[in-house]
């Protein structure tokens, strides 16, 4: 059987493969069934509505950027099985992607003669725009099949997870691949969330041995940069352990790679022995990603969500003390990044204030943050939000422009000034897009900061860059040679 991955990007509570990120989905799904084609949604987005044809437009068109370069025609044409990895549960603003939906892939595959299997997050549901209800389809008659879990434990994962590494020589770009260490949730109550749906409460974690040798064999494949994002709190591995954090942060920072980096962080597990190991062992620039979605303590309470804001503003504390030396690449080792979520059940007006007085708190106690992510709620199946709806979106959705334009003028602005002082030098800036004469990067990491220089730079090459002047959530700068 000839199978082919579709690789439409995935976006979890729990995980990202939308690139520069490289998922766990694909690589599980080549561990599992051997040799396999890989293929992007640019690939077939490019094949069937470009024809194979590229415009030179002075703005890069992200939709087709991410193309593997291979016979797309003879692929689809060869393919017996075609794995459709496709779901966003928590939807963003990418870069240089967009990630496929099922309106749009349905569509473009219908009429292959070929199995056609769903694979990841969708199967849960799947949105890429916030504010709005999961896509609704009868995907019956469209897939044959649907795969959400692609191994039972992690003793099956272990062989998948090596010989799928292969994945990475099929992309011809650089990319950040996410590791997994956990699955499920100790907290898992979130009113919004699909990871306790998928895994449950409990949480599983991978041994360490494992870890280490999927990453060794991802480097024997040309992988450099590493995320530990695939778990919903990377200070609780193995119930938060030290000794057993350390057998695995330790033996990570000994490979020397150019990019080791961690995601989500449970607030209520932050404490200074926890963080000065990801400290000590992770590259600089790193950023812990606190839930905290709202200060507010009746949107807490009815949401049941996992922090308290006495315990959010701790953590904050902590780390600015452990994590805010400046490294080498010209960013702090580690700073939190908090996410806040518009639309909770019992929101109202009076809840902006109190988000915006608490972020107005870190900003005049001197705290740095690495970034704020605000988003509007989504409404996936089998979530306690899905009952709730959005009557408290709408409710209140006419006070969130006025909240956003606040928080970006008053708290990111201000943040940025102080996390990155005008003359820093940000090293290895990699440019990813144009827009007119400007050219858009990146540093490769966690969350990194969008860099606009004003000039057209050659794509996918590194730079120094000094920084110049602010936007609301980007920065500008100069080369520097």
């Amino acid at each position: 059987m000839k199978y082919t991955i579709l690789d439409c990007y995935t976006d979890e509570p729990s995980g990202l493969g939308v690139p520069p990120y490289l998922g766990t989905y694909p690589r599980y799904l080549a561990g599992k069934f051997g040799k396999v084609d890989y293929i992007t949604i640019d690939d077939l987005r490019l094949h069937e509505i470009y024809k194979s044809k590229r415009k030179n437009e002075a703005k890069t068109n992200i939709k087709i950027y991410n193309t593997t370069n291979q016979d797309i025609g003879r692929i689809l044409k060869e393919t017996k099985v075609l794995l459709v990895n496709l779901g966003v549960h928590t939807p963003g603003k990418y870069l240089s992607a967009v990630p496929g939906t099922l309106k749009e892939v349905i569509p473009l595959i219908n009429d292959l003669k070929c199995k056609k299997v769903l694979v990841g997050p969708a199967n849960f549901g799947t949105q890429l725009t916030g504010g709005r209800s999961s896509e609704n389809f009868n995907l019956d008659g469209v897939f044959d099949d649907f795969i959400w879990k692609i191994f039972e434990d992690y003793d099956e994962l272990k062989e998948y997870a090596i010989n799928g590494a292969y994945i990475f020589k099929k992309i011809p770009r650089e990319s950040i691949v996410e590791i997994e260490t956990a699955r499920g949730c100790q907290f898992g109550a979130c009113s919004f969330c699909t990871e306790p749906l998928k895994y449950g409460r409990k949480e599983q974690y991978r041994d360490q041995d494992d870890i280490h040798l999927e990453v060794k064999a991802l480097m024997k494949n040309g992988a450099k940069h590493i995320r530990l994002g695939k778990q919903s709190c990377i200070f609780s591995y193995k119930n938060g352990e030290v000794k057993e954090i350390e057998k695995l942060m330790r033996p990570l920072a000994e490979m020397k790679l150019k990019t080791l980096h961690v995601d989500n962080v449970n607030p209520n597990l932050v404490n200074e022995e926890r963080a000065k190991i990801f400290v000590e062992t992770c590259t600089p620039g790193n950023v812990a990603a606190f839930g905290v979605e709202s200060f507010d303590m009746k949107v807490v309470i009815a949401n049941k969500l996992n922090t308290k804001p006495e315990i959010a503003m701790r953590a904050i504390r902590i780390l600015n003390k452990v994590g805010a030396k400046r490294g080498e690449n010209g960013l702090p080792y580690l700073l939190p990044g908090l996410n806040l979520i518009l639309g909770l059940k019992n929101e109202d007006e009076e809840s902006l204030k109190i988000n915006y007085d608490s972020l107005k708190e870190i900003i005049d106690e001197g705290l740095l943050l690495r970034r704020i992510n605000i988003r509007q709620v989504v409404t996936l199946p089998g979530t306690e939000m899905e009952k709730t709806g959005y009557k408290y979106l709408k409710k209140n959705k006419t006070a969130y422009f006025n909240f956003r334009e606040k928080v970006r003028n008053d708290i990111d602005r201000e943040n940025l000034k102080r996390l990155v002082p005008a003359g820093t030098v940000l090293k290895d800036v990699r440019m990813e897009i144009y827009d007119g004469k400007t050219t858009f990067g990146r540093q490769m990491g966690t969350y990194p900061l969008v860099v606009g220089i004003n000039n057209r730079l050659e794509l996918e090459k590194y730079y120094n860059v000094r920084v110049t002047d602010y936007g609301l959530r980007s920065i500008t700068g100069e080369i520097v040679k």
